[in-house]
């Protein structure tokens, strides 16, 4: 076993502490990769406090990991000792199902092994990011392309994947008119990437304190939705609608603003049950659906578009031991816009 440092919590409401985890031996296949950097997603929190379920403590989240390739297994052949390489949500699958061969990975009918919380093939109990090494198999890593940062690469493989998924399946191009419910870390993901892929892009936010980040990042309008009049301006005026908060809103005004044949999109996964009237879908034959990150090859695709067109995360950088406080800033959504650790800082108290 390798044994390495990382920040773990130990009760729901517990705060972080510094401990050391054991990694498997490499197998064959896998890959030991030395974490640079690790972003902080709205996810990791709801695991650790037990907001989707039970959890097993310790528990080491981080599923945005941007890193360098130490060591290989002896049939290893897409990477080599020194690659520039990431690992997002999830770690492993059955690889055999249908869903899996489509490229699928993340909806694996026999259930996908995330990056942490889980139990991998070997029995054991996986653990994330906020640590300095983490053991994958090659066909569950990524390749950072050359040019692009560690520090900005790590929140594209949770935020930047999610949202591009759905833009993508959802043909986001120019001519189609998109709104991003949220302005947070997904949030200005999507308006990044909605405007690369050439579509006229709305931000819908609670109020306007981030109007102008969102029209310089991208958007072409800005709404606060705590205005009534919003509902009503924009009524069927969208082909695409990504929600990414992580919060109960409510869905039936969001999906009034629908176009014919227009869908709202959840990525956002808020603990709470977001009640459907069955007439604000009939009318304009309206669609409401679920979205969850990308498989391996779209998120190689999605990397390398960021790449492409040069597109990076908001990021601010802190040290290991201001988990805590990210935490609490992320909860009052006072970030612009992703928390990235800097895994150097990892043993500093």
């Amino acid at each position: 076993m390798i044994t390495t440092s990382a920040r773990a919590v130990f009760s729901p409401e517990g705060s972080f502490q510094l401990t050391t985890i054991e990694r498997r031996d490499l197998k064959p296949h896998d890959v030991l990769i030395e974490i640079k950097y690790a972003g902080i997603c709205h996810s990791d929190i709801h695991t650790a406090r037990g907001d989707w379920g039970p959890v097993n403590y310790p528990l080491v989240p981080g599923h945005e990991i941007a890193g360098i390739v130490t060591q290989v297994g002896s049939e290893v052949t897409k990477y080599a000792v020194g690659d520039r390489v990431g690992v997002g949500c999830m770690v492993d699958s059955c690889r055999e199902c249908v869903n899996c061969q489509r490229g699928e990975e993340q909806y694996c009918l026999s259930g996908n092994t995330g990056t942490y919380a889980a139990i991998d093939r070997y029995g054991q109990y996986t653990q994330g990011g906020y640590s300095t090494h983490i053991v994958v198999t090659e066909d569950f890593v990524v390749r950072i392309p050359d040019g692009m940062e560690l520090d900005v690469a790590a929140p594209l493989l949770c935020a930047g994947i999610t949202t591009y998924s759905p833009l993508r399946h959802w043909g986001a191009a120019p001519g189609k008119k998109i709104a991003v419910v949220g302005f947070g870390g997904l949030g200005h993901m999507a308006v990044k990437l909605a405007h690369a892929m050439g579509a006229e892009v709305t931000v819908l936010s609670q109020s306007l304190k981030k109007k102008e980040d969102g029209l310089r990042l991208g958007a072409d309008h800005y709404y606060a939705t705590s205005d009534p009049e919003t509902f009503k301006k924009l009524a069927g005026s969208f082909d695409l609608i990504i929600n990414t908060v992580s919060a109960k809103i409510d869905i039936n005004a969001y999906l009034s603003l629908l176009a014919l044949d227009g869908t709202l999109v959840n990525v956002g996964a808020p603990a709470e049950p977001l009640p459907v009237q069955v007439f604000s879908l009939i009318p304009q034959r309206r669609s409401f659906a679920g979205s969850m990150i990308g498989g391996i090859r779209e998120t190689q695709e999605m990397l390398d578009f960021c790449a492409e067109h040069n597109i990076a995360p908001e990021i601010e950088v802190i040290a290991a031991k201001q988990i805590d406080e990210a935490w609490e800033r992320v909860l009052a959504s006072d970030v612009r816009y992703r928390f990235v650790i800097d895994i150097r800082t990892m043993e500093n108290e």
